[in-house]
């Protein structure tokens, strides 16, 4: 039976659940709210919160120095890109560790974390090495090839947790039936488990988006997508905070548009299984 629960408590409850939003939040809300002050405002003692004067010359200095919809579209074909060759490759090695489950199957899936555990400085100069000799720097299909394998331990992991909560029976029985693998797979596991890739397709687009140390240090122009965008408007002459709030704002609205029309898909894909 479930807990009855009083008006008292949701009140806390709600009161809690607010603050933190709010906390985590205003980070983002200042960073919009100084994209439209001058610099002299942006940088002023004690900090002006709405009252100045609003402006829109920080979007447009942005617009003519740097060309956003160039790094906006390589942040798009990067991030998706990685996720959807990851998802290729994770899908079947899921399935294998689910359904063909083996002895070392749980040494295998912590070796993969663990990789995650690896300072990304630590292999820094031997990839850009070989970036370099096979003419992928600053190139998308290099960018999409380290995501790729930088996000794929995630992806596994995550797929390996959906699948497992689907009943092994459904699948016997459709080969009972004759279905071959590609089938069992295709018409039989995927539907099933829509909300986990979902929930691990839109995760990992967000984890690649966001990105930056491998994409500042592998990019130059041609590819740099929207964190290098950003990076930019760091010089040797200082930080420009509105000029910066602004690029900054330009890079997160998409994911953050993003994010909040796919929520009810994300969260119910983390949460797939947890209910029995």
């Amino acid at each position: 039976m479930a807990r009855a629960v009083t008006t008292k408590t949701k009140a806390i409850n709600t009161a809690i659940a607010w603050t933190i939003a709010i906390l985590i939040f205003f980070p983002i809300l200042w960073t919009v709210l100084t994209s439209f002050k001058s610099e002299g405002t942006a940088i002023a003692d004690p900090p002006v919160f709405l009252f100045f004067d609003w402006t829109l010359e920080n979007y447009a200095t942005v617009q003519e120095r740097s060309s956003y919809f160039r790094h906006f579209m390589n942040s798009v074909v990067i991030s998706v890109g990685s996720t959807i060759i990851g998802l290729a490759i994770g899908i079947p090695a899921a399935w294998a560790m689910a359904f063909v489950p083996g002895k070392q199957t749980k040494n295998v899936l912590m070796w993969m974390l663990s990789t995650k555990m690896l300072p990304p400085v630590g292999v820094l100069v031997p990839l850009y090495l070989i970036f370099r000799d096979w003419g992928l720097l600053d190139t998308r299909i290099g960018l999409i090839i380290v995501l790729t394998l930088i996000n794929l331990p995630i992806i596994v992991w995550m797929l390996y947790t959906y699948f497992r909560e689907i009943p092994n029976d459904i699948l016997e029985a459709a080969r009972m039936d004759g279905a071959t693998l590609r089938s069992e797979v295709i018409y039989v596991l995927l539907p099933m488990a829509v909300p986990g890739i979902a929930s691990t397709l839109l995760l990992n687009i967000i984890l690649a988006w966001n990105e930056a140390f491998w994409t500042l240090n592998l990019t130059a122009a041609n590819a740099a997508p929207l964190t290098a965008f950003i990076a930019s408007y760091s010089s040797p002459e200082g930080l420009f905070y509105a000029k910066l709030s602004a690029a900054s704002t330009m890079a997160i609205a998409p994911i953050l548009i993003m994010g909040w029309f796919s929520q009810k898909q994300l969260v119910r894909g983390l949460t797939f299984g947890a209910v029995k």
